[in-house]
């Protein structure tokens, strides 16, 4: 599976719930996650890889970077974890 179906899913499930997702860039910076989503008062900021995928080191240390703000931060490689996620959500 592609990284590009885990994200197109994730997009179409939060926009289901009625949450708000964007695609994250940042100016003369890397390693901006891919995605945050934000859904009844929650901020999410999403990594997305591919099945098994894990985060480059200066994404790993932009992450680190948000949690140290209070953000919260996660990676997502499998159709599971997009569920998982949005049933975190939802439920929260």
């Amino acid at each position: 599976m592609k990284e590009s179906a885990i994200e197109k899913a994730l997009c179409a499930r939060i926009a289901e719930l009625g949450g708000t997702i964007h695609k994250i860039r940042w100016v003369n910076r890397k390693g901006a996650p891919d995605r945050v989503i934000m859904y009844r008062g929650k901020t999410v900021w999403v990594e997305l890889k591919r099945p098994g995928g894990k985060p480059e080191a200066h994404q790993q240390r932009a992450h680190q970077r948000l949690r140290a703000m209070g953000q919260h931060v996660v990676v997502v490689d499998t159709l599971a974890g997009v569920h998982a996620l949005a049933a975190e959500l939802h439920h929260a």
